[in-house]
């Protein structure tokens, strides 16, 4: 008797604890396993938000801007003038020559060149960092999903491994009385390891997950890293906005924008090497005194006999101008053009690719959000519903643990279904936006 009021009392705890709502985990073995944490201060945002400040290729790319406003800045300065000085004296003798000269270039057409090609080269930079952060953006997003989605398939396990554990102590029960073959308890015994193996393995994908994601944020693979939102609120914040949206333009995209920018340098580049080639003048003055005498000796003004010696002073100004009769930049005009070339061929195939990704990302979109649907639409919790009918039927003793291992199967499968779905639907959704250009 006592032995039946242990059946009877395992089976109502069994049955009590399947109507406890589905994703609580009720604890693991060993170390802590990742989980979603609602208090958790990571969430989405903030995730993207510590990506952009701290991820070290954007960090880069925004150096590079400030490398080529360094260079809008010394493009726009003119040449500094020249000032040579030089003294002569004669060994031995009195003879002096001082001369200080003074040459300034005026660069005629080359400043105008030389600020115009950085002014485009500034925009190209530009508009690579905010490629650089479009990219990022999605890869937080992607890694993100990756991870909620992998810490959903663990909690599935440990409930699956918690529940079978269970199950496992009334049928150890039922065989002490006497009331249950012994082949059932060791089935059981089976799928509890089996769960047990797949437990591992999920917690071994969600930590993996989880250091994927900690290099895109600036953290060292050792930082303590829980995630706020789940799968579930990563594909509910989609669903809320969906996006039935016309193809974008390519050139709304950064990556379009910066090879379309090449192409302006490469036009700006030609025309700083022509103006290089042209006629180009400098001006000069020089300023001369000469203290200069003779060995002979001569009547002074005074009627008495001096030295004959004088002191001259001199000025002179001009201008310097270079005539390109040989040298008219000829190779670097050339070398512009090729390069013009090449700069327009990859904005051709820059804007192919961009419509190509954007009608690829609106096909997956679409049939993902089709089939999360399916799953969505009370597959999930007629599939529960019937493992918890199905349980407590065992439980009572009116099925056989062939039906509850076999529908126990079943679950799991629609379980990873949904997580399959909810995942690709959010991947799908993140690679339409970046292919839209979205940077935020």
């Amino acid at each position: 008797m006592n032995g039946k009021r242990r059946v009877i009392a395992i089976a109502l705890a069994t049955m009590s604890w399947s109507a406890v709502a589905f994703g609580q985990v009720t604890g693991t073995t060993g170390a802590a396993a990742p989980s979603i944490d609602s208090d958790a201060a990571l969430g989405l945002e903030a995730a993207i938000v510590r990506a952009v400040s701290q991820e070290p290729s954007l960090r880069a790319v925004r150096a590079d801007i400030e490398m080529a406003r360094g260079l809008r800045l010394q493009a726009e300065l003119r040449p500094n003038p020249t000032v040579r000085v030089e003294q002569r004296e004669e060994p031995g003798g009195t003879d002096r020559l001082t001369t200080v000269g003074l040459e300034w270039p005026l660069d005629l057409y080359r400043r105008p060149g030389r600020v115009h090609t950085a002014d485009h080269m500034l925009v190209q930079s530009q508009f690579a960092a905010d490629d650089v952060r479009r990219v990022l953006v999605a890869d937080v997003r992607l890694r993100y999903g990756a991870a909620a989605a992998a810490i959903r398939e663990l909690a599935v396990a440990e409930e699956l491994l918690t529940a079978a554990r269970r199950q496992l102590d009334v049928v150890r029960a039922r065989v002490e009385a006497g009331g249950t073959p012994p082949l059932e308890r060791d089935l059981l015994e089976v799928e509890v390891r089996r769960l047990d193996a797949a437990r591992l393995l999920a917690m071994g994908r969600a930590d993996a997950a989880l250091v994927q994601l900690k290099p895109l944020l600036g953290m060292a693979p050792g930082e303590a890293l829980r995630l706020r939102d789940s799968l579930d609120a990563l594909v509910a914040s989609t669903a809320t906005d969906p996006m039935d949206v016309a193809p974008r333009p390519p050139d709304a995209r950064p990556d379009v924008r910066e090879a379309a920018a090449r192409v302006a340098v490469a036009d700006a580049r030609i025309d700083q090497a022509r103006r290089e080639g042209r006629v180009d003048v400098s001006l000069f003055a020089n300023y001369m005194r000469m203290d200069m005498g003779f060995a002979q000796r001569g009547f002074g003004q005074g009627g008495s006999l001096e030295r004959v010696r004088g002191r001259f002073t001199y000025f002179s100004a001009g201008a310097a101008v270079s005539i390109p009769v040989l040298n008219r930049n000829q190779g670097q005009i050339a070398a512009a053009r090729a390069e013009r070339v090449s700069a327009e061929a990859r904005l051709d195939a820059t804007e192919l690719a961009a419509r190509a990704e954007m009608a690829t990302a609106l096909a997956r979109e679409s049939a993902a959000r089709q089939a999360f649907a399916v799953y969505s639409g009370g597959v999930r919790g007629l599939a529960r519903q019937n493992l918890d009918v199905v349980r407590q039927t065992f439980d009572l003793g009116r099925a056989t643990v062939f039906d509850v291992l076999a529908e126990q199967r079943r679950f799991l499968e629609v379980e990873q279904g949904y997580i399959a779905s909810a995942r690709e639907l959010w991947d799908a959704r993140v690679e339409l936006t970046r292919a839209m250009g979205e940077t935020q």
